[in-house]
């Protein structure tokens, strides 16, 4: 009788070690199914208003952050993002150091051949900022004189190009940060900088600058680059088409982009 007892007593207890390894396994396959997987994201955060670093809080902000941390969600991800010099954007993905890069980045056929790009989000053209009182006002001004431009920038390749063609004597001041470019040009170490139309509006309304379009700028938009064959560019895309049909891609437009 006690052996019998004694039997029914560790069975007993082998059914509940079972039961109690069985919910165990169950909740962490539960927590597992919750948790986001990690997505790397590069960005340069010194691009207002597409991406910089909120004084106050520390966080990442801008009309790139958002629109890349709602497709993430969208797509089940959790965003981690470092900040990058502009130009080293390109071979963190190629190094897989970052899983996408959201920088204001064009399109371009040369970076193409290093990393893929989704579909265009946003189209800008370019200006030429300068002082309030400065006497440049057309491009024609500017030969032979000092132009800032952002290392890596589509701006950067465009100032190359016209000292090619258009304006011979341009010397060029290529700078990692376009704050430090807008500390040049005060200072006069530089009689203009080369930005982003979408960019250089807002230096203009903020530091009591003035500027004036390039006519001869003609760039691809901008897009979210990832490494070559990465299979988040088709689940980017969809996501993107989503929010230009939808209307969240304008809502972005109108916070980030539109003069307040």
């Amino acid at each position: 009788m006690k052996k019998l007892l004694l039997v029914s007593m560790i069975t007993i207890f082998t059914l509940s070690i079972l039961a109690a390894c069985g919910q165990s396994d169950k909740s962490s396959g539960e927590d597992s199914k919750d948790e986001k997987k990690v997505l790397k994201m590069a960005t340069s955060a010194d691009f207002p208003p597409f991406e910089t670093i909120d004084a106050a809080s520390g966080d990442y902000i801008g009309f790139d952050i958002e629109l890349t941390k709602y497709i993430a969600d969208e797509l089940g991800y959790k965003l981690e993002i470092s900040n990058l010099d502009f130009e080293g954007l390109v071979s963190a993905l190629q190094s897989k150091r970052a899983d996408l890069v959201a920088s204001g980045m064009n399109a371009t056929k040369e970076r193409k051949e290093n990393v893929d790009f989704s579909i265009e989000y946003h189209q800008a053209g370019s200006i030429f900022v300068t002082l309030k009182d400065s006497k440049l006002k057309s491009i024609e001004d500017l030969d032979g004189k000092k132009i800032g431009v952002q290392l890596g920038s589509i701006q950067d390749e465009g100032a190359k190009k016209l000292k090619k063609s258009e304006l011979k004597e341009i010397e060029i001041a290529a700078l990692n940060k376009v704050p430090d470019l807008i500390q040049e040009l005060k200072t006069g170490r530089i009689d203009a900088v080369y930005l982003d139309e979408s960019v250089a509006v807002g230096y203009i309304e903020e530091a009591d600058l003035a500027g004036f379009n390039d006519p001869t700028a003609s760039a691809p938009g901008y897009a979210i680059a990832f490494p070559k064959g990465s299979n988040l560019v088709e689940k980017f895309d969809k996501v993107l088409k989503e929010m230009q049909e939808n209307g969240e891609l304008e809502k972005l437009e109108k916070k980030w982009l539109e003069a307040k």
